[in-house]
């Protein structure tokens, strides 16, 4: 993963640079190199120089994390951040690099996926890989033979975090669930997300399903690049209207679960929630990826994993976010 780093390149340093590979090439034999380094076609990137001097770093609106913004604030979770989605150093940083069970913070990525691959006009029919036994699992109440919209399953993805709904989708986008997982992991790459491994689509507990608080910022980065996303992460509530296998209209609300949208808990002054996704399983503990936005418009993602309860997970969210406001 590139950082946000600004690189100055002095013309000394890059003539030694292009002297090193004219030897390193033996002598000039660079037709034998498979993969050849070449200046020409590369000078345009030397030349784009921003007016102080340096050049625009790849990813420069991601923010750069290490354990040196973490000022010891009291929290139960075992990781925690803040970032700027604008880039920046990260205001608050614990363990972001760990990894760890991710719950249904997965959904993020389910969601990208979808969205890049899908269409949300296409009517989805539920298959058998929607019926999930494992006790306490979150659902969005879709069944087997059912037609519904691809937007509608991502509304019952996100609102209620529906297990289902992850598995119908990912059938209908990847054609099964191994070969979306294998989207969301070839896209995880291409996040920069080195520490993260999905096994599934929805979350469940898997020793091979991972992820970090670092790469679950990269994910959710990426996911509001896309106005939908946007939408259905602010929404309070949702209706739902589909049809059953024999064709009979079927309606399913969902609403909000995030503490600080339903008025369970307060935002600290200054800021506004504007979405996230929740995540909470026996191995992965209460976990949260949030956005909110100060008064001015700036926005930050915020992340909580393995906090020890529900209400543990938002005090220790409140206690990292009015960071931003301090």
């Amino acid at each position: 993963m590139e950082r946000n780093v600004q690189i100055s390149l002095p013309v000394r340093t890059v003539f030694g640079t292009l002297v090193a590979v004219f030897f390193l090439a033996g002598c000039g034999r660079t037709a034998e190199l498979e993969h050849a380094y070449s200046f020409e076609s590369r000078v345009h990137s030397f030349e784009e120089k921003q007016e102080n001097g340096f050049f625009e770093p790849f990813a420069a609106d991601l923010s750069v994390a290490d354990d040196s913004q973490d000022d010891g604030t009291e929290l139960t979770a075992q990781a925690a951040a803040v970032f700027g989605l604008d880039g920046g150093e990260a205001l608050f940083s614990r363990n972001a690099f760990e990894r760890m069970n991710p719950a249904s913070t997965t959904k993020v990525m389910t969601a990208i996926v979808a969205l890049k691959y899908g269409t949300l006009s296409d009517l989805v029919t539920v298959t058998e890989d929607a019926v999930i036994t494992e006790a306490g699992s979150s659902m969005a109440g879709v069944k087997p033979k059912d037609v519904i919209s691809l937007e509608d399953l991502l509304y019952g993805l996100l609102i209620p975090s529906g297990n289902d709904a992850a598995n119908a989708i990912a059938v209908h986008v990847g054609g099964s669930i191994e070969g979306f997982v294998d989207m969301m992991n070839e896209e995880a790459a291409r996040l920069g997300a080195t520490g993260t491994h999905f096994a599934n689509a929805n979350g469940l507990t898997d020793p091979d399903h991972y992820t970090t608080a670092y790469d679950l910022y990269l994910m959710f980065h990426e996911a509001l690049t896309y106005e939908e996303f946007r939408t259905i992460i602010g929404a309070g509530a949702h209706t739902a209207i589909y049809k059953d296998g024999e064709g009979t209209e079927k309606t399913s609300t969902w609403t909000v679960g995030n503490y600080y949208m339903n008025g369970k808990k307060e935002t600290p002054e200054g800021l506004t929630v504007f979405g996230g996704k929740t995540g909470t399983t026996m191995a992965a503990g209460y976990c949260l990826i949030m956005g909110s936005r100060t008064e001015d418009g700036k926005e930050f993602a915020s992340v909580i994993m393995d906090a020890d309860s529900r209400d543990a997970l938002y005090e220790d969210m409140t206690k990292i976010i009015t960071k931003i406001v301090k």
